[in-house]
């Protein structure tokens, strides 16, 4: 199954399909066996690496869009 990642406007990485999650150091990541999880990207949440939705109390502001490769290569 492919797995799908999906950046939420101002908020988590949310990612679907069949994914093992590890630590730095390799440790896995229990998921609880969920199909979909959410990844904080605001550096707030208080379950790291897991969305708690403190997002929305920092007023986190995403950017609109990835990054071109070749314009960060510049």
């Amino acid at each position: 199954m492919t797995v799908k990642i999906t950046a939420r406007p101002n908020g988590p990485y949310v990612v679907e399909g069949e994914i093992e999650l590890q630590d730095p150091t390799g440790a896995r990541v229990h998921t609880g066996g969920r199909s979909t999880i959410a990844l904080c990207r605001c550096g707030g949440s208080t379950t790291k690496p897991f969305c708690d939705g403190t997002h929305s109390k920092l007023g986190f502001k995403a950017a609109e869009a990835a990054v071109a490769q070749a314009q960060a290569k510049k």
